[in-house]
């Protein structure tokens, strides 16, 4: 068994005993006293490479990351550093989260955030939308084509928006398929956790224009994002790199080695304070 497929049973079982603590009406329920979502796909695509910054505690490659990271002041400073959007890991037993950072993060941060998860069953999106997200990942892997496809146009029936993540080509043409707006590429296979930034590299060139790409995993550098830009990546996703840092305000602004980043709706938010 691979360590996605531990991963994937690990979410299935978990997602069930949520269940029967909070049915799938109630939360149906719920979704209509909600406010309307953060357009994170939007964030994604304006000029340059947009960076979202991961909120995570450990994961199974690498073990505790930041345990004890408060999810209020490092969702602050990457919005004051200048990221684009946010992602939040909530899946507890392999990666320390909780649906509760998805809220605090939400009320911390006027970013758009995505719901890092192993989303395997709609009961899942409905939790995304109570709880605060804008955007689901959908791992191509972790699904079949009916299960990919009913998640994918559920999400999007909720107003969700959908980073469809592939690792190899396979799982790339079965996201085209589904006319995915914003490809997820992730650099780490998922099935022993090794991580090759080449996988982006390799795989953008199949990617048709008008699609927006997101490279996944393993960056730590300036150099190493604009490269990214100048093969044509729209996103970059980031988290081990800005949860090890003491200042990731500071951590963010020597990536993307642009003082000028703090974005207006920053601006505006504090104003309102």
């Amino acid at each position: 068994m691979s360590k996605l497929d531990q991963l994937v049973g690990a979410a299935r079982e978990d997602v069930d005993r949520r269940k029967q603590r909070v049915s799938v009406e109630d939360l149906r329920d719920a979704v209509g006293t909600l406010s309307g979502s953060r357009p994170f796909n939007e964030a994604l695509v304006r000029p340059g490479l947009s960076l979202i910054a991961e909120f995570k505690r450990r994961s199974p490659s690498i073990g505790e990351i930041a345990a004890g990271a408060t999810v209020a002041e490092v969702c602050e400073a990457y919005e004051r550093g200048g990221a684009a959007a946010l992602s939040v890991l909530t899946d507890e037993r392999n990666f320390g989260g909780s649906l509760d950072d998805l809220r605090t993060a939400r009320a911390a941060s006027g970013l758009p955030i995505l719901r890092k998860d192993f989303i395997v069953d709609p009961y899942q999106l409905y939790e995304a939308v109570v709880n605060g997200a804008d955007a689901v990942l959908l791992i191509v892997a972790a699904l079949d084509d009916t299960g990919l496809r009913r998640l994918y146009e559920e999400a999007r029936a909720l107003d969700l928006d959908c980073v469809v993540e592939v690792h190899e080509e396979p799982d790339l043409e079965r996201a085209l398929e589904l006319d995915a707006d914003v490809i997820g590429i992730n650099n780490r296979d998922l099935g022993d956790l090794s991580v090759d930034l080449e996988t982006t590299v390799e795989l953008i060139v199949d990617v048709p224009a008008g699609k927006t790409v997101v490279s996944e995993s393993g960056y730590r550098s300036h150099e190493q994002l604009v490269e990214l830009e100048r093969i044509g990546v729209d996103a970059v996703l980031i988290g081990e790199t800005l949860m090890r840092s003491s200042d990731p305000e500071a951590a963010i602004r020597d990536l993307t080695m642009d003082d000028e980043r703090t974005r207006e709706h920053y601006i505006d938010r504090a104003a309102e304070r």
